[in-house]
Order: C-alpha cells, then sequence, then structure tokens
C-alpha cells in the first residue's frame, strides 16, 4: 500500500491529511453517525458518493450529513429503494418503474395488475420495516449496457431507461436522472448479512450505507401517475412516502402535513364559495364567484396603483398573435411545449400567448426612444395560456390559463443594477403589504452542459448573472443557487416567500433579458447621447406572478382567514331580534358610503347560529344590535376570534373597521 493525500472540509475549513491507497470515505467520519454520505472529488468538480467509495490521491471530502438537503434526498431515495423491494416480495410480478426523491418525500411507480388500496400500504410498511430490521448493505456495482439489458429483462421500463443513458431523454424525463443520467451505468444490491443480493435496482445513487439508517418512514399514498409523466403512455401506480433523520422530525412534518390539509384552498374555495374549476370549462381554468372576485379585484386595484406609483405605464395587448411573432421571441424553438396548439385563422397559423413579453417588446419598438425615456417601464394584467400536463394541474396554484401582473423594464446597461433594486424592493414591499415578511432569494443561472437550451453569449450571461448576484448579496437576504433553472434568455432572481406554516412558495420573478432586444430578435434601440443607436436590456418582472396562484397561496397562508382590507365581507350585522334589522341595515348603508363591504343577515336562525355563520365564513368583524345597542346609537362588535366588546358606540365601530382595512393589519 501506498500513501495518498486527501483533504477534508469540515464547516468550511479544509484540513489535509495523508491516508493509505484503499481507504474508503467512511473512515474519515467513523466518530460521526450524523454523515450518511460525501461530497468528493476534486477542487471544483465534486459529487455525491457513498461512504464506501474509495478515496483518490488530490481527493477533497465533505461529509454529508443525513438532516441536510442531500442527505434527506439520500435518505429518501434509500428508503424507495426498500419501498421497490417491498412491494416485488408482496406481488412479485409487479414491475419497476422511476423512484425519485421529491420535496419532503419520495415515490416509486409500480406497473401492478391491480391498483394499490390503503391496506396494501401497510402490508408494504410492515415488510418495510423487516428489511430494514435486516441491516442490508446498499451495494454499488458498475455494469455495460448489456450486462444491465440482460440483467433486467423482465423490467422493461427500465430497459427503456438504460436506452436513454447518457441522452437528453434522461435529464428530460420525470425522475429518471436518479436511475441512469449521464456517464456509466450502475446498480445497487441489497444484500443481507450473507453476502447474498436480496434485490437490486439500476440507479446511479449513492445511498445509505445500509437500511438500519433509516430513522423514521411513513408511507402516505398511491395515486395513478403515466410512465414517464406522458398522458400518451401507460399509466401506473405510484406510491408516495416520506423519510426523516428522526421520528420526532417525522412527527412534526406529519403535524404539518394535517395542518396543509385543513388550509388546502381547493377546499377553502368551495367552503368559503371564491371560486370552483368546472368540468365543462376545462382543467386548469377556474372561475371566480362573487365574493372571490372580491379579492381578485382588490387585488389587481392594488398592484395597479402600485405599479403607477413605481413609475410604469399601463397597457394593453390580446391573448393570441401570429406564430410568427413566438418565433421572433424564441418562445417556439425554446418553450414551445408550454405553448398550446396553433389555431387556424383565415389559413394562417396564430398561438395562444404564453408571455406578454413579445407584445410589449412591439409597443417599444412602435416608433423611435430617446435614453431620456428610459427606464421605460411597461405594465399590463395580460391573460396568458400555458399548455401544463394533466398531471400537475392543481387547483389555483398551477393553471392553464391565468392573468399575470406583468412588467418589463427597458433600460440603458448602467440603469440594469438599479432598476433590478427598484423591483425588488418593490416585490418585498408588496409581500409585505399582503402578510407576507419571511423571505429568501433564489438565483437561477444557466446550465452550461445544454448549450442548446439557452441563447446568448458566454459573455453575456456572465455579465448579467454577475448584476443580479451583486444586487440580491446587497439586499442582506439569503441566497440560494439554482444552476440550470434561467430562462432560456437570460438568469433571474426568484423572491422565495415562507407561508404561515413554514411552506416555500416561488412568487415574484425577475430575469435579465439580452436577447429579446437583440438585432436577432426584436432589434431594439435607442438613441444614445452621442447620437448613435445602442441596444437596451430588458427586464421581466411579475410581481404577483400569476393572481390566481397568488390568491390560492394567500388562502393557504390565511387559512381563509383574511385581513379585513382583503375579505370579501368585512363587516357581518346580526341583528338579535327582527325588529333590529332597520336599525344594522342603515349602519350598513352608512359603512357602504365609505367602501366597506357590509351585509346584515335576517334569516330566520337564532343569533347563535348567525355568529356561528359569519365565524364559519371567517368574516373580521361582527356588529350585534338588541334593544339596549339601539337606544344607545351603539353595537356589540365581535372580532373573529370571539372576543366581544360591549355598547361600543356607532362612531367608533365604524372607525375601528375603517382603521383596520386602511392600515392592512390582520385582525
Amino acid at each position: 500500500m501506498s500513501d495518498i493525500k486527501v483533504a477534508r472540509i469540515h464547516a468550511g475549513q479544509r484540513a489535509e491529511t495523508t491516508v493509505t491507497t484503499g481507504t474508503k470515505a467512511w473512515e474519515l467520519f467513523r466518530d460521526d453517525a450524523d454523515v450518511v454520505a460525501a461530497r468528493v472529488g476534486a477542487p471544483g468538480e465534486q459529487s455525491l458518493k457513498d461512504l464506501a467509495y474509495e478515496l483518490r490521491d488530490g481527493d477533497e471530502v465533505e461529509g454529508v450529513a443525513i438532516d441536510s438537503p442531500d442527505g434527506r434526498d439520500i435518505l429518501r431515495h434509500s428508503t424507495a429503494h426498500v419501498m421497490a423491494q417491498a412491494v416485488q416480495q408482496i406481488w412479485p410480478d409487479a414491475k419497476l418503474g422511476i423512484g425519485p426523491p421529491i420535496e419532503n418525500g419520495f415515490y416509486y411507480d409500480f406497473d401492478v395488475e391491480t391498483p394499490f388500496v390503503p391496506e396494501d400500504l401497510v402490508k408494504i410498511e410492515s415488510a418495510m420495516r423487516k428489511i430494514i430490521k435486516e441491516n442490508q448493505r446498499f451495494e454499488r456495482r458498475v455494469t455495460t449496457d448489456a450486462d444491465a439489458l440482460d440483467e433486467l429483462k423482465d423490467e422493461p421500463y427500465k430497459l427503456e431507461l438504460i436506452g436513454l443513458k447518457g441522452g437528453a431523454g434522461a435529464d428530460d424525463t420525470e425522475g429518471a436522472a436518479v436511475e441512469v443520467g449521464a456517464g456509466e451505468l450502475t446498480i445497487y444490491d441489497n444484500v443481507g448479512r450473507s453476502g447474498e443480493a436480496k434485490w437490486s435496482d439500476l440507479c446511479r445513487g449513492p445511498h445509505l450505507p445500509t437500511t438500519k439508517r433509516i430513522p423514521a418512514f411513513k408511507l402516505m399514498r398511491s395515486a395513478a401517475a403515466y410512465w414517464r409523466g406522458d398522458e400518451k403512455n401507460k399509466q401506473l401506480q405510484r406510491i408516495y412516502g416520506t423519510a426523516w433523520e428522526t421520528k420526532e422530525a417525522l412527527e412534526e412534518h406529519l403535524h404539518r402535513i394535517e395542518e396543509a390539509e385543513r388550509r388546502d384552498h381547493r377546499k377553502l374555495g368551495r367552503e368559503l364559495d371564491l371560486y370552483s374549476f368546472p368540468d365543462e370549462i376545462g382543467s386548469g381554468l377556474p372561475v371566480f364567484h362573487p365574493k372571490g372576485g372580491v379579492i381578485k379585484r382588490e387585488m389587481e386595484d392594488y398592484v395597479r396603483q402600485r405599479h403607477i406609483e413605481e413609475g410604469f405605464e399601463y397597457v394593453g395587448t390580446p391573448h393570441i398573435a401570429k406564430e410568427g411573432l413566438f418565433y421572433t421571441s424564441g418562445h417556439l424553438p425554446y418553450y414551445g411545449e408550454g405553448m398550446f396548439p396553433a389555431l387556424d385563422v383565415d389559413g394562417m397559423d396564430y398561438r395562444l400567448k404564453a408571455m406578454n413579453c413579445p407584445m410589449h417588446n412591439l409597443i417599444y419598438r412602435s416608433r423611435q426612444r430617446s435614453y431620456r425615456e428610459l427606464p421605460l417601464r411597461l405594465f399590463e394584467f395580460g391573460s396568458v395560456y400555458r399548455h401544463e400536463k394533466s398531471g400537475v394541474v392543481h387547483g389555483l396554484t398551477r393553471v392553464r390559463g391565468f392573468a399575470q401582473d406583468d412588467s418589463h423594464s427597458y433600460v440603458t446597461p448602467e440603469q440594469a443594477p438599479s432598476e433590478i433594486k427598484h423591483l425588488l424592493d418593490f416585490c418585498l414591499g408588496l409581500f409585505r403589504d399582503f402578510g407576507l415578511n419571511d423571505f429568501y432569494l433564489e438565483l437561477s443561472t444557466r446550465d452550461d452542459s445544454k448549450p442548446d437550451k439557452f441563447i446568448g453569449s458566454d459573455e453575456d450571461w456572465a455579465m448579467a448573472t454577475e448584476v443580479l448576484r451583486q444586487v440580491c448579496e446587497e439586499s442582506g437576504l439569503e441566497l440560494v443557487p439554482d444552476p440550470g433553472g434561467a430562462a432560456y434568455y437570460g438568469p433571474k432572481v426568484s423572491v422565495q416567500a415562507r407561508d404561515a406554516i413554514g411552506r416555500t412558495w416561488q412568487m415574484s420573478t425577475i430575469q435579465y433579458d439580452f436577447n429579446q432586444p437583440s438585432t436577432d430578435r426584436f432589434n431594439l434601440e435607442y438613441v444614445a447621447a452621442d447620437g448613435t443607436r445602442q441596444q437596451p436590456v430588458m427586464i421581466h418582472s411579475a410581481k404577483f406572478g400569476s393572481i390566481e396562484r397568488f390568491i390560492g397561496v394567500l388562502v393557504e397562508h390565511y387559512a381563509g382567514a383574511f385581513p379585513p382590507w382583503l375579505a370579501p365581507v368585512q363587516v357581518q350585522g346580526i341583528p338579535i331580534a327582527e325588529r333590529h334589522n332597520d336599525y344594522l341595515f342603515d349602519i350598513a348603508r352608512q359603512m357602504k358610503s365609505q367602501g366597506l363591504r357590509v351585509e346584515v343577515d335576517d334569516s330566520d336562525d337564532r343569533m347563535q347560529k348567525k355568529i356561528r355563520n359569519a365565524q364559519l365564513a371567517k368574516v373580521p368583524f361582527m356588529m350585534i344590535a338588541g334593544d339596549n345597542d339601539v337606544e344607545a346609537g351603539a353595537v356589540s362588535f365581535r372580532y373573529r376570534d370571539g372576543r366581544q366588546d360591549n355598547g361600543v358606540p356607532l362612531a367608533e365601530a365604524i372607525e375601528r373597521v375603517a382603521a383596520a382595512v386602511a392600515s392592512r393589519e390582520q385582525v
């Protein structure tokens, strides 16, 4: 044996050490039970490896803790393997699909004769616990395409994935990258104490050292899913599960799920009569009922006024355009799968627009522009249409038709940093007005390994990315990288907001675009101070993004209990007896004249039932009136949390409501 030098990275510190050839990664972490894998390789070229990886001279090695994002992915993917092993123990004829880790969990797809039922999940969990208890080792084995095709000849879906190895199809296929991706082909064996392989699966890895390193898991549900996410393919059965580093973390997650179910905007939308999703219209195309329309109108009025205050000019563009426009913009070549098929109009192909920016470019180009006009800021509520796959459409948060509060700033290159800062401040202020105060930023950059998916020079991409990075860092907010997440025409920063139960939602996006203004696209120009014609930078920004989606987020954030300024009904008048109706209707007229939204419950229900109905409708304020109130010109002022002040003078009661609405506070 000979000596080799490696460097262990821990807490940002680099410590060089000498080990012998054949040393495994786990030996560097023998005293750290939380480490389940390693990030290994030459500086700048590190990748995730199993702890059984044999170290090489010059490697830098960093432990991956089980409670880190990568560690949880490895835990969950390993649990998915155990689940698939259990399924094939119980149903030997089950064929394996794909089983990747996902946010907060994992899934695995199976081709089985009969769909899974809840009782089946109980059986699978029991079999999984036995496998975990056996402490089977996850062992990586390199194979050839020919050997893998022979070994997996009874697994048709795995054979298809082997055919994708190294091609674009692997990365484009839902979850396929965990199986094959690029590079060598590997199989992981689950090996028992006797050294015999108990079960095997095509997989890139890495995995936990053994099954006993799975501390806590639960199978959640089963559902139908098309193979490779394509509705033209066979429908498989998907089992979803979750796995966590401790039993306590699992319990906390399950509690969050219960809370999320209570807040589900689809359920609350029905209960509060806000919106619906009629089958007769089509999937992903919601309609807003009167109460939901109030929320939508308030949001539109708010953001329209805020754009005007921030220097934007309101414009309007049509829903469809000739197909050629979207070739010019690059959307059809680079985003064509997200657009609806062409419409034949007088023998010409038209498209429903998926973006507003091409039409805003035509407004900019409609006449000569001077540097004195820049920044030129255009804004509209543009209705756009995205051809989302049916499997991903979800309530208001993933729809096919929606309104974007879409804006485009045309600036000189020198103005770009200050304009991006202006837009970021605008977005953050807007979210605070809507009760969201916990943010971080995500910087989406180009994937240099896929040059065919992006347009523009390396220099332009580097410059645009650096401008966004500097503005983000100066904001003082946490900045998280998103490699490969950029739009085809430029990098972007997105505001990620955490809601009341800690979930993260992508909200505003700000995108730096040096491509659409170029001579190859829309050939946008402005006359500079020296008389030359220069190309502006185009900065895309959407504050709400989709108004529909933002409403869905807010419904869940507030659990339907909107702050008074957004609440469809701000005050519910509740008479103790029928003779008090007129008094409350008169109060309602006074309040409506001030722009407040008031209803009076003059039904035959008893007073306590009326109060209960108002609470279920999540009305912020109730004004209750009886004989003493009528005589004193007062009301009993009740909040939706049950607090009540009796004998409140009418003028004071109205002022309380008006002040809460004006301040946008939650009550």
